[in-house]
């Protein structure tokens, strides 16, 4: 599975979900707003959440009844790492 036809918003929620255990969506909103700056509404992240699940790249599960967890897949771990080499070979920090 490849991510390359996601938009920078799903893929920035992937990186995220990697990067945080067994995250709510409430956390992953709060992540993402500290880093941008930018306040995320139920409306824009959510769908995007559930286009992850549906293309088997991000799992969901529940922690209560009220709250749901998301985690990244194998798939979608593999197709992460997919991604980070086919940018290193145009950006080097050397």
């Amino acid at each position: 599975m490849q991510i390359f036809d996601l938009t920078g918003f799903q893929r920035d929620l992937l990186y995220v979900i990697a990067g945080l255990d067994r995250a709510s969506g409430q956390s992953v909103k709060e992540e993402l707003e500290a880093h941008t700056g930018r306040e995320i509404t139920h409306g824009r992240l959510y769908p995007n959440l559930d286009v992850l699940v549906n293309r088997e790249l991000v799992e969901k599960g529940q922690i209560d009844r009220r709250t749901n967890y998301y985690a990244v897949s194998d798939t979608g771990m593999e197709a992460l790492e997919n991604r980070r080499e086919w940018e290193q070979q145009y950006i080097s920090f050397d």
